[in-house]
């Protein structure tokens, strides 16, 4: 039964449509960390580096910050001096916004509504990597609620919002990876998981709920025990007919297949309007990123956690970056590639709209790669209304 504010038809039966998140924003949102068997040294070093993403954002836009209520008086104190960061209490299990609330759409009337996916902690009883997730489960609603927008609410889809990348004009990007993940969207069909039957459910939701008519499947992501290969490690949309896609020459990199077939995969792809796409190389850092064993230890033990190990390879893609109005907030890790992956983000934005359209602008996430994810990750951005 739909409530008084959900939709009871579809974005694309309505004319709406998810926007390339180059397009204008109204703001970005993010939820502030506080998970002891995530975050290490019991979240204190991630929550500064939140903190620091936040305010590159902010020189570019509004940031809304959601927290729980028993951090909601010290969140209020960091950003106390940021005019443009507002923090309102949410409950939340964890902090992966981008996966977790809504994706908006609009349609060309100056209308804009939320859809508001299902969500099971990457996999739920599968092979998910928290419990419970029944408040993160109620993120995207609220911030409908929040936003002013009626809501749509897909009868049984899983889907996080890290597992898709669209170009604005019809076309959606995505991994075999995850969205035919047997923890997610398998029992919707009596076919077993990375079937053809499956894969074309997945075709038919992401057109009506995305509002696109073209899906490009890359078969992986880099990251299969933690989101099960978000495409937001692998590739993105600069512009309509342009991408960028991780790199590695060094054979011996932990991803070094991945990055060579998502290359290919896309490089040999047509978009929704008939485009070959152009895609870039966008180097990954020259060291795979490790968690010291202090970190690790420094986790709360817990049954329904992923435990964090030191020697298995972190998911340091510079990919995971954000673009905002004006703005690419981008990953660094203290690696020598660091400055090599802004300007290489920052000559891709400028061919494609020209010099000082945008501003690629580092910031230091190693402490949220430890947690799992990243600065796409823990960000979602609002459209403005056409």
């Amino acid at each position: 039964m739909k409530t008084i504010h959900e939709s009871e038809s579809t974005p694309k039966a309505d004319g709406y449509r998810m926007p390339a998140e180059f397009e204008p924003q109204t703001r970005v949102w993010m939820a502030w960390p506080h998970r002891t068997d995530t975050w290490a040294w019991g979240a204190k070093p991630a929550q500064k580096q939140y903190a620091a993403v936040a305010r590159a954002i902010a020189e570019f836009e509004p940031v809304t910050v959601c927290v729980n209520q028993a951090d909601y008086a010290n969140a209020k104190a960091v950003f106390e001096d940021d005019e443009n960061v507002t923090v309102v209490e949410m409950t939340t299990d964890d902090a992966w916004v981008r996966d977790t609330g809504a994706t908006w759409v609009i349609d060309d009337k100056g209308g804009k509504r939320a859809v508001h996916w299902h969500f099971n902690a990457y996999g739920g009883f599968e092979n998910g990597l928290y419990f419970p997730w029944d408040k993160d489960e109620q993120i995207a609603l609220k911030m409908a609620e929040m936003s002013g927008c009626r809501r749509y609410r897909p009868e049984s889809l899983i889907l996080e919002g890290g597992s898709i990348h669209v170009d604005g004009e019809g076309t959606v990007v995505t991994t075999d990876m995850c969205l035919l993940d047997p923890g997610r969207n398998a029992s919707v069909t009596e076919h077993a998981a990375w079937s053809e039957e499956l894969r074309e459910y997945m075709n038919g939701y992401l057109k009506d709920y995305l509002g696109v008519d073209k899906v490009i499947w890359v078969k992986d992501g880099i990251d299969p025990e933690e989101t099960n290969g978000h495409i937001d490690d692998v590739a993105c949309f600069v512009a309509p007919g342009k991408m960028l896609c991780i790199w590695s020459d060094d054979p011996d990199y932990p991803f070094y297949n991945e990055c060579r077939a998502a290359y290919e995969t896309l490089s040999n792809a047509v978009d929704a309007k008939g485009r070959k796409i152009e895609v870039t190389k966008l180097c990954m850092p020259v060291k795979p990123l490790y968690m010291d064993q202090a970190s690790c230890d420094s986790i709360d033990a817990d049954e329904n956690a992923e435990p964090r190990v030191a020697d298995e390879p972190l998911i340091a893609s510079y990919m995971n970056f954000l673009i905002v109005n004006g703005g690419v907030i981008v990953p660094q890790y203290g690696d020598e590639n660091d400055a090599l992956a802004v300007q290489q983000i920052q000559a891709a934005f400028d061919e494609a709209w020209g010099e000082g359209v945008y501003k690629a602008v580092g910031v230091k996430t190693d402490q949220v790669v430890f947690g799992g994810g990243n600065i796409h990750c823990i960000t979602q951005q609002e459209p403005a209304a056409k």
